[in-house]
């Protein structure tokens, strides 16, 4: 995919698998509702949550958007990224406002919720290092 069709997905789609390196070595994957900002993807999480203990220990991910039920539709993308953690809670509150406006309905609870949570959470920045893309709906049948 190009990078302009990347972008598209990105913004039609709604929940990246994240996959971290868990405490035994074997890989941690949840799924993260995000927002694209400048080109990179970001998320936020509970500071407490295995997934943020995994980043402090190793600051990558493989993040993973797919789409697509039957094989020749299949389309998705790949992020290998460095993670960059910001713990400022305006930082943190106006990412949270962000996945609210895309995710929720903007109302006086999610700014309320928003508010109470962002203290306890952080903002992750994921930095693409490489990516990999697949589209078999151009494929036009051939495999």
């Amino acid at each position: 995919m190009s990078d302009a069709e990347v972008l598209a997905f990105l913004d039609e789609s709604k929940t990246v698998v994240c996959a971290t390196n868990g405490p035994r070595g074997i890989p941690h994957l949840v799924p993260l509702w995000y927002v694209v900002r400048d080109g990179e993807l970001w998320a936020w999480t509970f500071a407490r949550s295995q997934k943020a203990l995994n980043i402090e220990r190793d600051p990558r991910a493989t993040l993973v958007v797919e789409a697509g039920t039957r094989y020749e539709e299949l389309h998705g993308i790949m992020l290998e990224c460095d993670i960059v953690v910001h713990r400022d809670v305006e930082v943190v509150a106006a990412l949270g406002t962000d996945i609210y406006a895309r995710y929720g309905d903007g109302g006086e609870e999610e700014r309320a919720m928003i508010e109470r949570q962002a203290p306890k959470r952080i903002a992750l920045q994921f930095v693409e290092n490489r990516r990999a893309t697949w589209d078999h709906r151009k494929l036009g049948g051939t495999y």
